[in-house]
């Protein structure tokens, strides 16, 4: 579904990333992993057009992206969820949902059902400004907003940072249940334990190089230690 081929990204002076190249075949779910400033979030920022590529290929659906701005690639399909929720904490919830919106390709003015049936806690808040809610609860709404384009890819950085741990078992919940309903997804995530839950594969950055990669049953306790224990 999504292919990345020979990825390069700098900043200023600094080579960030380097020749990356992988792979999210539909209906995976794809663990992008590796320590604090490695390169991850700057990958899915190239990956959703918001940082610009030097050189290299990003293919969705056998169509070429790299050339294409964010809105154009949230119009055919791909949802982001941004680190740190990047929410409008001044606005209701039901207006950060319906900003959403905006990025449907076919112009459909309604919120669907689905994100209050994955999110109860959305419909029951909808006219609570979103910085009035708690961490968790803001994550699940930033999840909500990029569902809203109803997406066949869906991308989230770090989603259980931060968050309480019952919300970050909801929302493996959720990721599990949109893959069983043919979405798939591309996250950055650090806890081993979520990753494992709900990924199937993984890639592994390091100071911008893939250096391991394969089935999530493969990460092993050697490669833990080697790439991600701090």
């Amino acid at each position: 579904m999504l292919s990345v081929e020979n990825l390069n990204h700098f900043y200023g002076g600094s080579h960030t990333l380097w020749d990356v190249g992988l792979s999210v075949p539909e209906g995976s779910c794809t663990c992008l992993m590796g320590r604090n400033g490695m390169g991850k979030t700057t990958l899915l920022k190239c990956v959703m057009g918001l940082l610009p590529a030097a050189s290299g290929e990003i293919g969705f659906q056998d169509r070429a992206l790299r050339s294409q701005p964010a809105h154009v690639r949230a119009r055919i399909g791909i949802g982001y969820v941004p680190q740190g929720r990047e929410i409008f904490s001044q606005l209701t919830v039901e207006e950060n949902l319906r900003i959403g919106l905006e990025a449907r390709k076919d112009r459909a003015r309604a919120i669907p059902q689905r994100v209050y049936d994955l999110f109860p806690v959305l419909a029951k808040m909808l006219h609570r400004r979103g910085g009035d809610l708690s961490g968790g609860q803001q994550q699940q709404l930033a999840i909500g907003r990029a569902l809203v384009i109803e997406p066949t890819l869906l991308i989230l950085d770090e989603p259980t940072e931060g968050i309480q741990p019952n919300i970050v078992h909801e929302i493996g919940d959720v990721v599990i249940q949109l893959r069983r309903a043919g979405v798939t997804v591309l996250l950055v995530e650090q806890k081993l334990p979520f990753a494992r839950r709900v990924a199937d594969r993984f890639y592994i950055l390091d100071k911008g190089r893939l250096v391991e990669s394969g089935g999530i049953g493969d990460l092993t306790d050697e490669i833990v230690h080697r790439h991600l224990a701090v």
